[in-house]
Formats: structure tokens, sequence, C-alpha cells
């Protein structure tokens, strides 16, 4: 394999170097020099689900963050016996930047709707990778006040009709 072009010897582009240029361009990622990103790209794996499996699961201790290479995925939450849609995501997403920081439940479950690819970093793999790299922590950080305060501003701005208990649980970027 020719490490400067990314190929093997079929021609076709390497695994790893996809990787790359997917982490290259998600926000989480995109902002770090580009030798961490190779090692957060040498340390991302792959992950294949059919229709119905579930990525993840509401209550779990989930420590993956995954980019979904391709498919869709449903996002649903079990209250008092009902399962509810949330949304759906597709090709294209990041989820689980905060299980990269620190341990949290999945508040939600994910279940394949479609073949779907991901692909995945685990938190003991990013603070691996963090060992070699501390001074990213403060870009980690900044990106994530950024996508809550991101989050809260288009949850205010979209809220529909005169809904004082959403606006209730406004105020999470004062947290």
């Amino acid at each position: 394999m020719n490490s400067n072009s990314g190929k093997n010897e079929s021609g076709a582009s390497s695994e790893y170097q996809e990787n790359l240029n997917i982490l290259r361009q998600i926000d989480f990622f995109s902002g770090l020099p580009l030798e961490a990103t190779k090692v957060f790209a040498y340390l991302c794996s792959r992950e294949s689900c059919k229709p119905g499996d579930v990525i993840f699961e509401q209550g779990d201790e989930d420590d993956r963050a995954l980019f979904i290479i391709s498919g869709q995925a449903r996002l649903s939450q079990q209250t008092d016996n009902a399962e509810t849609t949330i949304r759906h995501y597709r090709e294209g997403d990041f989820i689980g930047r905060m299980t990269l920081l620190g341990q949290i439940r999945r508040l939600f479950s994910l279940t394949a709707t479609s073949e779907v690819v991901c692909l995945v970093i685990t938190r003991e793999k990013f603070t691996k990778a963090l060992e070699k790299f501390p001074d990213l922590v403060p870009k980690f950080i900044d990106v994530l006040v950024h996508n809550i305060y991101r989050w809260e501003k288009r949850f205010l701005k979209t809220r529909t009709g005169d809904c004082k208990d959403c606006m209730k649980i406004a105020g999470v970027s004062l947290v």
C-alpha cells in the first residue's frame, strides 16, 4: 500500500483513507491538526447493521460515537409502555459526541431501518489518542459547547405556538 496515495495495490481507496476523509468533514474532528486526525482515523472501526438491529439501547452505558456512512436508523424513546419515534438519522449524521468525553446512559434507542454502515470510535480509543494530543481537549469542549448552543438556538427558533412546557426546558446552554 502506498501511504501517500491512500490506495492499495488494486487501486481502491483504503478504509483508513476513507476514515480520514470522513473525520475531516465532521465538525468534532475537522479543525484538528492532520497528524491528530490520522491517529483518530486509524483507531476507528466499521460496524454493519441489518434492518431491525439495535445499534444502541435506551439505558445502555454506551461508549461509542458513530458516523453513519450509509443507511438509515430510527431514534426512539420508550416511556410508559409506549415507544415514540424521535427522529431518523441517515448518511452523514454523527451521533454520540458526549459519550467520548464522559460516561452517560443513552436516553434513546437507535435501530437500523435499512442496512447501515457506521464509522465508530470508542471512548477508550478516543482517550488513548488524547494522551498523545492533550492540547486538543479544549478544542473538543469548544465544539461540544457550540453544538449545544446551536441546538438550543434552533429549538427556540422552531418551537411552535404557545408551548409554555417547552420553554421550561430551555436554558440547556446555561448548564
